[in-house]
């Protein structure tokens, strides 16, 4: 189980910062991917399934240290203001630049929870 949830931890790490670069096109560019959405919603059901699956190993007797799950925990904060701010904004690159803000501070938040969990593994 530890195996899965560390996979699924590097493919949400790895769609949030595509998820990045797309805001990053938007607010720069003022184009946006048709599929952006898409991706925007899988990194966050990938987020999801791994609290999911954190918390069964934490239910088994996996031992991590506090700040890995508290981290993992704070980066739903993020995530919700970027589904509830960016994405209905009707101009593109405000909603990359509302986006980008918040998908950074996603990523930050994931990439030091994964260090954390991939230093403990």
């Amino acid at each position: 189980m530890s195996n899965v949830h560390m996979i699924v931890g590097t493919l949400t790490l790895v769609l949030f910062i595509v998820n990045l670069g797309m805001y990053a096109v938007n607010m720069f560019k003022g184009t946006a991917a048709p599929y952006h959405r898409l991706v925007s919603i899988g990194a966050a059901t990938l987020l999801l399934l791994q609290y999911a699956l954190g918390f069964m190993l934490l239910g088994s007797g996996e031992d991590i240290p506090w700040t890995h799950w508290v981290i993992a925990l704070a980066t739903i904060i993020p995530v919700g203001i970027e589904h509830m701010f960016a994405s209905p904004e009707a101009s593109i690159r405000r909603r990359g630049t509302l986006g980008l803000f918040a998908t950074v501070i996603t990523v930050i938040l994931v990439l030091t929870a994964y260090a954390i969990g991939e230093m403990n593994a």
